[in-house]
C-alpha cells in the first residue's frame, strides 16, 4: 500500500529497492506481491510495479532510475508565461475547459510530469501481469471534482467484487488502468490540474483515501506491507518554538494543509484494524473458533462484508520529509537552471520556515533530493527486516475476495 505526497514518493522508491535488492539475500528469493495500491504518487509508484511485477530482478533499478532522472523545471514548468497563467486563475473567472480538454485548472503546468508518467511506465505489462498471474489486483484512488466522492479504480486478475463498500463517499469501477488513472489520482489539489476520465474530472485520491488499505482488504488481501510519507517524533526546541510562533503566512498554510489532506490518514487507519484484529482475538479467546464465522454471517447482513484478522508491517520516515527538504535548499543542492525557477524554489522554501518546508518537499521533484530519499527509505525498510521476513514468509491463505 503506497501513500501520497507529491515528490515524497521517492521514498516508497527505496521501499520497493530494499524488497527487490536486500530482503531476497537474506531469503534466497524474491517476495510474491499480490496486490498493489497506490494513491497520489503512490499511485504512479504502484503502477510502475504492477507494470514490471514479472521482472522482479530489474523493477526496482528501474524505477530508482526513473526517480534519479528527475529534474523539476522539465516536470513543472516554470517560466515567466506559466507564472502569468497562475495568476490569472488566482485573481480572475477562469472559462470552463476547452472542447476535448482532458486536463483542467491548476496552478502549474504538469505536462513534463505527465509525459515521464506515459514513458517511464511500461503500460501493457499491468494487463499482461495480471493474466499470467504475477498479480492479482491492482488499484488507484482518485477524488471525483463534482461529488467530492473517492473513487477506487481497479484492475483484477479474477472478478471485480460486485459489493464494495456501504459508504456513501467511495465507490469503485473496474478499469484498465493507464496514464489518465494515474494522473488524476496524483493531481496536488489546486497545484496540479484536474483529469479528465471519460466525462468527468477528477483530482487528488489523498484528499479522502491517502493510504489505500481498504481496497487491498476489500481485494482480499490478509497481509499488509503499509508505506506512508509521514515522520512522526518529539521535535526539537528550535522547531517547537518556530511552530509557536509562526503566523500564518500563505505559502506555510498551504504546506500544513497538505500535510493535514494527505499525511494525517495513516496512524487512523492502523489504529482501526489493530482494535478490530484485539475485538477478533479476544472473541475467538471467549468463544471459539465459531465465533468469527458466526459474527460475519450477522454482518454480511448489516454492512456487505465480513471482517477478518489482519496482519500489517508499517515503515514511515525516520526523519522529517519537510525538515529534509528544508536542508537540501539551505544547502544549495537544487539543480535547477533559469532565474525564474531558482527564484521560485527559494521563495517556496524561504516562504515558509527555517527548519521546514512542507510545501516544497511535495513539489521538488529533483534527482538528488529523490536519490537521498530513496537512501532513507531503504534504511527505514532495513531496520525492519525481521518483521518484513515474518511478513512475507509465514504461511498465508490463498487470496480470494471475502465472501
Amino acid at each position: 500500500m503506497l501513500s501520497g505526497g507529491g515528490s515524497r514518493g521517492a521514498y516508497e522508491a527505496g521501499i520497493i529497492q530494499y524488497l527487490r535488492t536486500d530482503l531476497p539475500k537474506r531469503l534466497g528469493h524474491h517476495v510474491s506481491i499480490d496486490i498493489v495500491t497506490g494513491t497520489s504518487v503512490g499511485a504512479i509508484n504502484a503502477t510502475f510495479a504492477a507494470a514490471t511485477m514479472d521482472d522482479p530482478a530489474s523493477q526496482a533499478d528501474r524505477l530508482v532510475a526513473a526517480w534519479t532522472s528527475l529534474r523539476i523545471e522539465e516536470l513543472i514548468s516554470l517560466k515567466a508565461t506559466d507564472m502569468l497563467r497562475a495568476m490569472r486563475l488566482m485573481v480572475g473567472t477562469p472559462p470552463p475547459p476547452a472542447p476535448g480538454s482532458y486536463r483542467y485548472g491548476g496552478l502549474l503546468d504538469t505536462s513534463g510530469l505527465e509525459r515521464f508518467v506515459v514513458k517511464s511506465i511500461p503500460w501493457r505489462g499491468i494487463e499482461r501481469n495480471l493474466r499470467a498471474g504475477h498479480l492479482h489486483a491492482l488499484s488507484v484512488s482518485a477524488t471525483h471534482v463534482g461529488t467530492g466522492h473517492t473513487v477506487v479504480f481497479l484492475s483484477s486478475a479474477g472478478a471485480v467484487p460486485t459489493e464494495w463498500s456501504r459508504d456513501p463517499f467511495v465507490r469503485h469501477r473496474a478499469a484498465r488502468i493507464g496514464p489518465r488513472h494515474v494522473l488524476a489520482s496524483a493531481a496536488i489539489p489546486l497545484l496540479f490540474p484536474a483529469v479528465k476520465i471519460g466525462e468527468e474530472f477528477f483530482t487528488d485520491g489523498g484528499l479522502r483515501q491517502n493510504t489505500p488499505m481498504s481496497p487491498a482488504i476489500r481485494m482480499g488481501a490478509d497481509r499488509m506491507l503499509l508505506v506512508s510519507l509521514r515522520h512522526v517524533s518529539e521535535v526539537s526546541a528550535p522547531v517547537q518554538r518556530e511552530r509557536t510562533e509562526a503566523y500564518p503566512k500563505p505559502l506555510f498554510l498551504l504546506g500544513k494543509a497538505l500535510n493535514a489532506l494527505m499525511l494525517d490518514h495513516t496512524d487512523y487507519d492502523l489504529d482501526r484494524m489493530q482494535r478490530l484484529n484485539a475485538i477478533l482475538e479476544a472473541g475467538e479467546a471467549a468463544f471459539g473458533d465459531q465465533f468469527l464465522a458466526k459474527m460475519n454471517k450477522e454482518l454480511l447482513r448489516l454492512r456487505g462484508a465480513s471482517l477478518r484478522k489482519i496482519d500489517a508491517v508499517h515503515i514511515r520516515p525516520s526523519l522529517d520529509i519537510g525538515a529534509f527538504a528544508a536542508e537540501f535548499v539551505a544547502a544549495g543542492r537544487v539543480d535547477v537552471t533559469g532565474r525564474l525557477a531558482k527564484r521560485l524554489i527559494s521563495s517556496l522554501a524561504g516562504g515558509e520556515s527555517a527548519h521546514e518546508t512542507d510545501l516544497l518537499s511535495y513539489l521538488l521533484f529533483d534527482g538528488r533530493y529523490a536519490a537521498e530519499l530513496i537512501a532513507l527509505g531503504r534504511k527505514d525498510a532495513a531496520k525492519q527486516e525481521d518483521e518484513l521476513v515474518r511478513l512475507f514468509t509465514e504461511p498465508v491463505e490463498d487470496l480470494a475476495p471475502p465472501a
